[in-house]
């Protein structure tokens, strides 16, 4: 009898302390629509946070940030080092805004320095962290990355997939990065088990080129029906 008060005492403690999480969560969902609303269209640019700034692809996620800021794009990234502040300076460089979105780490994670001050939001949650990565974008930019830029390249792609959100450009970037993946994905997914269809192959575009970016996104956008807006309500 006294497990079984001693495990009612815990399961108790347990529901409440999930009650008061509930009012966490809400806060970081309203701290970031609040200031997510106000910048205008924005990029979000996914990538390793290992990269290194004499690496060929940190150099490269500057250039494109550069360029889609000339663009009239914001720049939002998952705040830390490596190709997310890459993608940061280059926003930074061009005067664009510049939002980091960071996440609660025991490793690797610190915000980076070409975050705007008042952009710089950080997370608990990386489903909330997901929301605001996705629900702000115009188009996603992936650069080489670990099992965290896979996490958030293939839930995008679901939810173009299965239209949560409004389909708009997926672009990966680095051929000799990506090639082997979009080969496995149309060869075995596609061709061998029929897990997707022939259509989702042309979700993922891939490029080496910042102009190649640049064309795909504003060919996009100058097509009739796209529209610079969030892409879904809440």
């Amino acid at each position: 009898m006294t497990e079984d008060l001693k495990g009612l005492k815990q399961w108790t403690k347990i529901k409440g302390e999930n009650s008061w999480t509930m009012f966490k969560v809400l806060a970081e969902f309203v701290e970031g629509f609040e200031t997510l609303n106000k910048i205008g269209p924005c990029i979000s640019i996914f990538g390793s946070a290992r990269t290194k700034p004499d690496q060929k692809y940190y150099q490269l996620a500057v250039d494109v940030a550069e360029r889609l800021s000339h663009e009239g794009f914001g720049i939002i990234t998952g705040g830390g080092p490596g190709i997310m502040e890459a993608a940061n300076k280059g926003a930074h460089n061009a005067g664009a805004s510049s939002v980091g979105l960071n996440i609660d780490l025991p490793f690797e994670q610190s915000h980076n320095p070409y975050i705007d001050p008042d952009k710089n939001l950080n997370y608990n949650y990386f489903f909330i962290r997901k929301v605001m990565f996705v629900k702000y974008a115009q188009a996603f930019v992936t650069m080489p990355g670990g099992f965290g830029t896979f996490d958030e390249l293939f839930e995008v792609l679901t939810l173009i997939q299965t239209k949560k959100i409004s389909p708009v450009p997926v672009i990966l970037v680095g051929t000799e990065f990506w090639s082997g993946l979009k080969d496995w994905i149309k060869n075995t997914m596609l061709d061998e088990f029929s897990t997707i269809s022939a259509k989702d192959i042309d979700l993922i575009p891939i490029v080496d080129d910042p102009e190649d970016i640049v064309r795909i996104i504003n060919d996009f956008y100058s097509s009739e029906g796209h529209d610079l807006k969030p892409n879904y309500e809440l």
